[in-house]
C-alpha cells in the first residue's frame, strides 16, 4: 500500500488520471450493460470515455485541493470557527458541501456535454437526477472521502464514480429485471 500512497503523492495528477480513466470507464461500461443501454460501447468509444475521465480528473483533483484551501481560508478569516479546521468531521462536511454545491454542478453539466460529444448525441435527459445526486450521494460520499488521509482521497473518489454508475443503472431497471 505504501507504493500507492507514494505514487499518489509524487504524481498527483497522473495518478488521478489513471484511477479515473480505469474506474470511470469501467463504471460507464458496466452501467450501460446492466441498464441494457443501446449506447455504443465499441473499443473506440471506450478509449474516448477513458480520455474523458482522465481529463475530468484534472478538474476533480484541482477541486479537491482548492476546496481544502477554501474551507481553511474561511477558518483563518474567522468566518467559520476553529472547530472546522483541517482533519475534523466539520471540515469534511463543509468541504464536501461547498465543493459539490458549487463545482459539482459544473462537473455534472460538463461531463454530460463531453459524453454527448463522444456519442454524437444531444442527450440532456435526467440531468436533474444527476444534479440531485450531488446531494443524496456525493455530499455524504465526499464527506467520508475527506475524512481519509490525502493519499487515499482521489482513489476513493474514483471508486465512488464507479459505484454511482452501478447504482444508477440498477435503479433504472424494474424490480423484475434485477432478479
Amino acid at each position: 500500500m505504501r507504493w500507492y500512497v507514494e505514487f499518489v503523492r509524487d504524481f498527483p495528477f497522473a495518478s488521478a488520471m489513471i484511477q479515473f480513466a480505469i474506474l470511470g470507464t469501467l463504471g460507464d461500461f458496466v452501467s450501460a450493460k446492466i441498464a441494457g443501454s443501446k449506447e455504443n460501447l465499441s473499443a473506440s468509444v471506450m478509449v474516448l470515455k477513458a480520455l474523458e475521465w482522465a481529463f475530468l480528473s484534472i478538474f476533480i483533483k484541482i477541486a479537491f485541493i482548492g476546496y481544502e484551501g477554501f474551507v481553511s481560508a474561511l477558518v483563518i478569516n474567522r468566518i467559520l470557527p476553529t472547530s472546522f479546521a483541517e482533519d475534523s468531521f466539520l471540515n469534511a462536511v463543509t468541504r464536501s458541501a461547498s465543493m459539490n454545491l458549487q463545482f459539482g454542478v459544473f462537473l455534472v453539466l460538463f461531463h454530460r456535454l463531453l459524453d454527448n460529444l463522444i456519442l454524437h448525441a444531444k442527450n440532456w435527459k435526467n440531468v436533474d437526477k444527476a444534479l440531485f445526486s450531488l446531494i443524496w450521494f456525493w455530499l455524504p460520499a465526499h464527506t467520508l472521502t475527506f475524512l481519509l488521509p490525502k493519499g487515499f482521497q482521489i482513489g476513493l473518489a474514483a471508486l465512488w464514480s464507479f459505484m454511482l454508475g452501478l447504482m444508477l443503472s440498477l435503479f433504472s431497471k424494474s424490480p423484475q429485471e434485477v432478479k
